[in-house]
């Protein structure tokens, strides 16, 4: 146990250490460790080595299904999915067994309901009326209940919906009630439109997602009140700025972004999955002087980079649907823990222009590092399949680098793999 602390190897006890049929632990911290490096490493035995170096030396450590899954049967590694939901029954009902699936292997799904016509419209095909996107949300919620991911922890999902759409009262207080669709994370999705509104106090426009039409206006500013009375009275809903992501989306010609993961830090397609992993920035002072050891730093981030894109080799994606989106575009997140560690040790106030200052300068090195690695990737394995794909002009694109992987970074909460790193870190 001396790797990590007393907490740390509680929660690993209980959820990442592996066991035998009878709920006996067959491997110990360091084992764990080894199991995941020598799958990730894919034979490569240097490769492995360092891999485990990292994450021993708690450098990096991947997100939380890599660490019980790898290596063992189940073998899902991903944390992140979103999956699309029609307007129709079939479609919805399929979305949820598709959630349950996900969730029983560890990871977390995202939704958009906005395609969903809103309550009360008439249901040609039975001639009934539409119960609207709140009623299945409640739906989704309550199978997510009866799962355990991975038989550990419960489901966790994000429901978004269009600011526009004729049910966003009702969908921005359904969580008043601090009781009510527990296992969901809600969040608007604010449009460009929306906010010039906001700022002139004006009226928009509802649409109504089936006919494209008019379907009644609202005072924006009224609305977005009532947003913020919300997240101040318990967090619920949040927002997303979704005109803002597909402005940036590296892969406009396969479709908008909808949905983000049930955190909300990683945007992606229907059917797309991503693995997140974090560089514990705590471990990146200089032993020399006081400033970041950044070679270190530096080859932290190149060896992250291979190993997430090796997850995507090695994963056992829940559905063939995921793993065609998934390969296609390829997408990693690799983040960051552990700041305000480092910046005690650099002896800067959290709260000071110059820890803005080296955030931006940390950040910039991350995100060329690991862009630069992805980029050595596509040389020797090849671009990520969907940019061979596109045929517009690449001086049109929003992020048109030629890289091994559509998106490289994220910033992630990064929950209890922030515990095993800093627990044992001294501070």
């Amino acid at each position: 146990m001396g790797i990590v602390n007393e907490n740390a190897y509680k929660i690993l006890e209980k959820r990442y250490l592996a066991k035998d049929i009878d709920g006996n632990l067959i491997e110990d911290v360091e084992g764990m460790f080894r199991r995941v490096a020598h799958e990730i490493a894919l034979g490569d035995d240097d490769l492995g080595v360092a891999f485990f170096d990292m994450m021993v030396n708690k450098d990096f450590l991947p997100n939380s299904p890599t660490l019980m899954n790898a290596g063992r049967p189940l073998g899902q590694l991903s944390a992140c999915f979103v999956l699309p939901i029609e307007d129709d029954t079939e479609n919805i009902f399929d979305a949820i067994k598709y959630a349950a699936i996900i969730h029983k292997t560890g990871g977390g799904t995202g939704f958009s309901f906005t395609k969903l016509r809103p309550k009360g419209s008439v249901v040609k095909s039975t001639n009934g009326v539409a119960s609207g996107p709140i009623s299945f949300l409640k739906v989704f919620n309550a199978a997510t209940e009866c799962i355990k991911q991975g038989g550990v922890r419960r489901g966790a999902n994000m429901g978004i919906l269009r600011v526009d759409h004729p049910d966003i009262i009702d969908f921005i207080n359904c969580k008043r009630d601090n009781a009510e669709i527990t296992n969901f994370n809600l969040s608007v999705a604010i449009t460009d439109v929306f906010m010039a509104a906001v700022e002139q106090n004006a009226n928009y426009d509802l649409i109504d997602p089936r006919t494209k039409l008019k379907a009644g206006e609202l005072n924006a500013r009224e609305v977005f009140d009532m947003i913020v009375d919300g997240a101040y009275h318990n967090g619920e809903p949040g927002i997303i700025f979704i005109d803002k992501l597909n402005a940036s989306n590296p892969t406009p010609w396969l479709g908008d972004i909808e949905s983000t993961n049930p955190c909300g830090e990683q945007p992606l397609l229907p059917y797309e999955a991503c693995n997140l992993g974090s560089i514990n920035l705590g471990n990146m002072k200089s032993k020399r002087e006081n400033e970041v050891d950044w070679k270190k730093l530096e080859y932290t981030v190149r060896k992250a980079v291979k190993f997430l894109d090796n997850v995507i080799e090695v994963n056992h994606y829940p559905m063939p649907q995921i793993d065609q989106m998934t390969r296609s575009t390829r997408k990693i997140g690799l983040g960051v823990m552990g700041w305000a560690d480092l910046l005690i040790r650099l002896k800067i106030p959290y709260n000071s222009r110059e820890a803005v200052d080296k955030a931006e300068r940390v950040m910039k090195f991350i995100n060329w590092i690991a862009f630069e690695e992805s980029y050595a990737l596509s040389q020797e394995f090849g671009v990520y399949p969907a940019l061979d794909e596109y045929k517009g002009d690449f001086c049109a694109m929003p992020s048109p680098e030629i890289a091994r992987n559509a998106t490289r970074t994220t910033i992630a909460p990064t929950g209890t793999i922030s515990i095993i790193a800093d627990c044992s870190s001294g501070v």
